[in-house]
C-alpha cells in the first residue's frame, strides 16, 4: 500500500476533505495511473450530494488522465510511461451487452476489491470506477486509453466523460445524418460537446437552448447556429422558428426536468429524443405519448454516449489534432487538490464550461 492524497467524501452535502488515503498496487488486468488532471463532472457533485445514494467514505473523480505508473500482471497493450485517458466505463468484453457494442452498460458485476482504503486501514469507496480526486488511481485496463505525449492533460482528461459523451449522444446515439436539425438543451460542458457532435457529423441547423445570454453566445462559438433561452414562455416555438420545421433529434443534456418535460415539444414527426442529463433519483417527468405514437417520435436514453472507448476516443482525439474539435477551451479554469470545494463552488455556479484539477 502506497499513501496518497485524496479529497474524500464522508457524509453527502458536505465539503470533501483531502485526506492521506492509501492505494494498493495493480492487481492482475489492471494499471495505476498517476494522475495529472482530474475535470469536475456533474455526476461528482450530484453523488457527493447524495442524488443517487452509494456508500461512503467515498472518493469521486472520474474525468481524468495522468501516466500509466505501474502495471498488474496479464495487462496488454499498456506500459510505464505511457500518457493515458481514464475513463468509468469497465467492460468485461463478453457480456451480451460487451458483445453487442454496448460496453458502456456492461452487465458484468465489479466484484474486484477496490484500491483505496482510509489512512486508518477501513474500506474506501474508489466511485465510478475511479476514485480520480486523487494523486493516483488503480483501474481495469479496459478503462484506459493512450493518448500522444504532447496532448495536453487538462483536455485531455476532458475526453474522458463530457467530451465522448457529448459527441457520442449526436454520433451514435441520435445516429445525425448531414443535414439534419438538432436542438441541444443545455450548453454547460455535455451540452457544448453535443453542439460540436452536431456540428462535426454535418448538421443544417443547431440551435442552442440555455438559460442565459452569456451561455448562448459560448454555444455559438462552439458551433451553434442559433440561440434560444430556456426562460421563454415556449422555447420550442422559438427554435422551431429558428430550424424552419421541428429537430429530428433533441439531445438533452441537463438533468432537469422542465427540459425533459418540454423536450418532445421541439421534435418533427420522427424526431427523436436523446436522454442525456440525469436528474435525481425519484424525480419525475410526464408526457403525452399518443402524440408520441402518433407522430412517430420516440425517446432514447444514452449513457456516455454509448461510446466505444478503443474505437471513439482516437478519432475524436485525431479531431482535436486537426484543430476540428475544440478542447482547451472548454477548461475554464484549473485548480489545485486543496482547493476542490471552491472547484465544486464554482462549477455548480453553471458559470462554468469545465473546472480541471491539476497535479504538479
Amino acid at each position: 500500500m502506497s499513501p496518497i492524497k485524496a479529497a474524500v467524501c464522508t457524509a453527502f452535502r458536505a465539503p470533501l476533505e483531502v485526506q492521506t488515503v492509501n492505494i494498493r498496487p495493480p492487481e492482475m488486468g489492471e494499471v495505476a495511473v498517476t494522475l495529472k488532471a482530474v475535470a469536475i463532472c456533474h455526476s461528482d457533485i450530484s453523488y457527493a450530494d447524495g442524488a443517487w445514494g452509494g456508500d461512503l467514505p467515498a472518493v469521486y473523480g472520474h474525468e481524468a488522465a495522468g501516466i500509466v505508473s505501474s502495471v498488474g500482471t496479464g495487462v496488454r497493450g499498456l506500459a510505464e510511461g505511457d500518457h493515458v485517458i481514464v475513463t468509468l466505463i469497465r467492460a468485461c468484453g463478453t457480456c451480451p451487452s460487451c458483445a453487442g457494442g454496448k460496453p458502456v452498460i456492461c452487465e458484468t458485476p465489479n466484484t474486484a476489491t477496490g484500491p483505496l482504503t482510509t489512512a486508518a486501514g477501513e474500506p474506501l469507496v474508489a466511485a465510478m470506477n475511479c476514485g480520480a480526486f486523487a494523486e493516483k488511481c488503480v483501474v481495469d485496463q479496459s478503462q484506459v486509453v493512450k493518448i500522444p505525449r504532447t496532448m495536453p492533460m487538462p483536455a485531455a482528461s476532458l475526453v474522458a466523460c463530457g467530451v465522448i459523451t457529448g459527441i457520442g449522444a449526436v454520433v451514435n446515439a441520435a445516429r445525425l445524418r448531414a443535414g439534419q436539425d438538432v436542438v441541444v438543451i443545455g450548453a454547460g460542458g455535455v451540452g457544448l460537446n453535443a453542439i460540436q457532435g452536431a456540428r462535426i457529423a454535418g448538421a443544417r441547423r443547431i440551435v442552442a437552448v440555455d438559460m442565459t445570454e452569456e451561455k448562448l453566445a459560448i454555444a455559438k462559438s462552439f458551433g451553434a447556429t442559433d440561440g434560444v433561452l430556456a426562460t421563454d414562455t415556449k422555447p420550442w416555438r422559438a427554435a422551431k422558428k429558428a430550424i424552419g420545421r421541428g429537430a429530428d433529434a433533441v439531445i438533452v443534456t441537463v438533468g432537469a426536468i422542465p427540459a425533459y418535460d418540454q423536450a418532445p415539444q421541439y421534435l418533427a414527426n420522427g424526431g427523436q429524443v436523446i436522454m442525456v442529463g440525469m436528474p435525481h433519483s425519484g424525480a419525475m417527468s410526464h408526457y403525452e405519448p399518443v402524440m408520441l405514437a402518433a407522430t412517430g417520435q420516440g425517446m432514447t436514453g444514452s449513457k456516455m454516449g454509448d461510446v466505444v472507448i478503443a474505437r471513439d476516443i482516437p478519432w475524436m482525439l485525431d479531431l482535436y489534432k486537426q484543430g476540428r474539435l475544440k478542447l482547451d477551451e472548454l477548461v475554464s479554469r484549473t485548480w489545485k487538490l486543496d482547493q476542490i470545494n471552491d472547484a465544486i463552488a464554482d462549477t455548480k455556479t453553471g458559470a462554468a464550461k469545465r473546472n480541471v484539477i491539476v497535479f504538479d
